[in-house]
């Protein structure tokens, strides 16, 4: 009993840890637009660590974007440690002058997602394909950096159930 107690209480105080904030002060004067770093091609390497900070899957993704003025569109390829591969296929659409929406296969509903400076926050729910034909359901708080003009980092945190499971660090690079 005490074991599911320490547990219990270690996943609590897991799930309550901070996150960053759109109202966060920017660190310089940076302007991301999704459409100018996104068109191209990029490599972006990445790992999944739970939420005891275990490391359990990394990955590299190589991104082929296209912008034509309406449409944001990236073709992910994936490639886990494992040898194993996965694709996904975002569109996105700018709705506002910092605001987007966007989908891809096993995304629940529609991703939203807003820029303020450096900062870029997405937000969603996705089954993601977790072998032999079956999913997780997961949501995810993405939040992406931008660090320079070829160069962006991602942390996303991972929930199931309103509790968080993980999450993932990704390093983008303009090609």
């Amino acid at each position: 009993m005490r074991a599911i107690l320490i547990l219990g209480f270690t996943l609590f105080l897991a799930a309550c840890g901070g996150r960053p904030a759109l109202d966060d002060p920017p660190l310089g004067e940076a302007q991301l637009n999704l459409e100018e770093f996104f068109a191209g091609d990029l490599v972006a390497y990445g790992q999944f660590q739970d939420v005891l900070g275990t490391v359990r899957r990394r990955f590299v993704v190589e991104i082929d974007g296209t912008w034509d003025g309406e449409t944001l569109r990236l073709l992910e390829d994936f490639t886990y440690e494992d040898g194993s591969t996965e694709q996904r296929i975002w569109t996105l659409t700018k709705t506002g002058p910092d605001t987007w929406q966007g989908t891809a296969p096993g995304v629940i509903g529609i991703a939203t997602g807003e820029e303020r400076g450096d900062t870029f926050n997405w937000q969603y729910t996705i089954d993601l394909p977790i072998g032999d034909g079956e999913t997780l359901r997961v949501s995810f708080d993405d939040w992406m950096w931008l660090l320079s003009e070829d160069r962006l980092l991602n942390r996303a945190y991972m929930f199931r159930y309103g509790v968080r499971i993980g999450e993932v660090i990704i390093s983008f690079e303009k090609l």
